[in-house]
């Protein structure tokens, strides 16, 4: 995408051109985006028994998003073991979490782009006419043998993931897991308060929509460019970055600088300059967050470490982490009395 750039451009564009301000705003949102899903991942967690800090929750959300960037969605499983080590959640019940908030967060996009999709449908048909992304015409791409042997491959997947946890369930520990996992993927029937829920998802997204929309300030080609094509670059964006890699990159420039051009961007080297920009400097505030969180979690014990039995230090509440739960107190063992 960048081949024959003048990347002199973009230097130019940092020092002249670019408003920090605006800039600087717009990263308060990337940071309200992931505290939200921290606290929103901790409500999930409670019906099934799990009570993990609250900060915890919102470091292990951190961290994940930097784990991603080295190795394309392994973050999903880093968060789980965080919260494993530090308060002792159980982990297939918090992948299982984790696998309803993915599913959540797919099914709000996908009704996102229907909304945006019949407000601009013109730029929609544009963007495909302009990008050659025809779903018909990939199809057409297959021949009789093709849909037969893709069909085959599909069928014999599901015969074996069948046939494998079928027998795999002998095994109780096995099974346990798997169980626990289904129970964290059926955990947001069982959230408490559904209103709060759903007000940490619309945070998420509103606080991922106004980190991206805000940055359309920050230029003077884009500034004027209005709220529904960011929405449409935004929409766009988000299934590009579904391409496992870091951070979308690459697939993510190449799906807003076209959203810009058709927007009314006159000059390609400004889109790419734009993207290139903005791509890197919200891509650099993910390990930034990260490596904070990892310092914060350094200075607590593993949930090993913890003794019921040692004397607390006067003025220091009870640690969240460590022993069983039936030795800790409310709100981790429930059933404690008063």
């Amino acid at each position: 995408m960048y081949r024959e750039f003048d990347f002199e451009r973009v230097q130019d564009a940092l020092l002249h051109e670019v408003n920090w301000w605006w800039m600087g705003f717009s990263l308060i949102f990337g940071v309200t985006a992931q505290v939200f899903r921290g606290l929103r991942w901790k409500q999930t967690l409670e019906p099934m028994g799990e009570y993990p800090k609250t900060m915890n929750c919102i470091h292990a959300v951190f961290i994940s998003y930097t784990t991603s960037l080295v190795v394309p969605r392994s973050g999903e499983v880093v968060r789980c073991g965080v919260l494993s080590r530090y308060d002792g959640t159980s982990f297939p019940k918090a992948v299982g979490t984790v696998v309803t908030e993915r599913v959540i967060d797919t099914v709000l996009l996908v009704v996102m782009a229907l909304v945006v999709f019949l407000l601009q449908i013109d730029n929609f048909i544009r963007f495909f006419d302009e990008t050659g992304t025809s779903f018909t015409g990939w199809l057409q791409t297959f021949t009789t043998t093709g849909y037969i042997v893709t069909a085959a491959c599909l069928i014999v997947t599901v015969l074996f993931l069948w046939y494998f946890i079928r027998k795999a369930t002998i095994f109780a520990k096995l099974k346990k897991i798997i169980n626990d996992v289904k129970d964290g993927i059926f955990s947001l029937t069982k959230v408490r308060n559904k209103g709060l829920f759903t007000f940490y998802t619309f945070a998420i997204w509103g606080s991922y929509f106004l980190h991206f929309y805000i940055t359309f300030f920050c230029f003077p080609f884009t500034a004027s460019l209005g709220i529904m094509t960011a929405l449409l670059a935004f929409v766009v964006g988000g299934f590009a970055v579904i391409v496992p890699t870091p951070n979308g990159m690459g697939s993510w420039h190449f799906a807003v600088k076209t959203v810009l051009l058709l927007a009314g961007v006159q000059v390609a080297a400004d889109a790419e300059t734009f993207v290139l920009i903005v791509h890197a400097i919200q891509t650099g505030l993910l390990p930034i967050m990260g490596m904070y969180s990892a310092i914060c979690l350094m200075k607590q014990k593993p949930f090993e470490s913890f003794n019921p039995n040692k004397q607390n230090k006067p003025n220091k509440p009870f640690g969240p982490f460590g022993g069983n739960r039936s030795d800790r107190p409310f709100p981790f063992n429930i059933n404690q009395p008063k």
